[in-house]
């Protein structure tokens, strides 16, 4: 059996794409033969992938319509597009420490870049009847941190149920919608956080780790995802492969989430 993803000429956008899940995406696709567009704060200066980059701050509308343009600029329209933007600096201390401010920066971070580039760019996909969207959730929206991940949590909670109602309203006209969930997975944010916590406790950086996977709960597998593991398995979600999946939400934790 081939293993061809049946990817190749396709038109991507991929948000978020120069660290950690972002970047490990923006190569699976680029290796899988589709034409790459992806957005940061800051393009590289120097890239040896032939990917394009728009710079953008998508926590903005502005930011977002930047974005919107230059994919009209390049492709002329999109087939894939892939929601990794987001992320918090919320601080620790629970609900107490949220001010209005704060939430609303969690919404601008993690909501609200998907709903005005899906705003912006569905319209093509439904007129051409086909495309496929993946908003990248996170397993807080199911297992919060109440000390650090309350508002990051309860936003990509929000997330996950704006896609699950666009998958109902857009599938039937040939636009599958769909939701990649992860634990904790080992990006650059993620070690240096694995790092400081070892330096705190006065042990190494697998210590660390085990610090991170004992606030979680423990993951049975015994150890974080890769930011190559996530991004295999949305690659394979938006290819023909998959192509009567849609409205689904897919979990790679480890095996963290401990419920049904």
């Amino acid at each position: 059996m081939s293993f061809d993803l049946g990817l190749g000429g396709t038109r991507a956008l991929v948000t978020g794409g120069t660290r950690g899940i972002g970047a490990a995406v923006v190569d699976a696709l680029h290796q899988a033969g589709a034409r790459v567009v992806t957005t940061a704060r800051n393009a590289p200066a120097i890239s040896s992938r032939n990917v394009n980059y728009i710079a953008a701050d998508m926590t903005t509308a502005e930011g977002c319509a930047k974005v919107v343009g230059g994919v009209l600029d390049l492709f002329g329209g999109v087939d894939i597009i892939v929601h990794v933007v987001g992320g918090s600096s919320a601080p620790p201390g629970g609900f107490a420490v949220l001010d209005d401010a704060e939430w609303f920066r969690e919404l601008d971070r993690n909501l609200m870049p998907a709903v005005r580039v899906d705003r912006a760019l569905l319209p093509g996909m439904v007129a051409q009847g086909a495309g496929v969207v993946v908003h990248v959730t996170s397993i807080q929206s199911r297992l919060p941190l109440p000390q650090s991940t309350t508002a990051y949590a309860a936003v990509k909670a929000a997330l996950s149920t704006y896609s699950k109602s666009l998958s109902k309203e857009v599938t039937p006209k040939g636009v599958r919608v769909l939701r990649v969930s992860p634990g904790w997975v080992e990006t650059e944010a993620s070690v240096a956080l694995a790092t400081r916590l070892a330096t705190q406790a006065g042990t190494d950086y697998e210590g660390g780790k085990q610090i991170i996977m004992d606030a979680l709960g423990g993951i049975p597998l015994g150890r974080p995802a890769k930011p190559s593991e996530v991004a295999n398995l949305i690659a394979f979600v938006v290819s023909p492969r998959a192509g009567a999946v849609s409205g689904a939400e897919f979990i790679i934790d480890g095996g963290t989430v401990p419920t049904v």
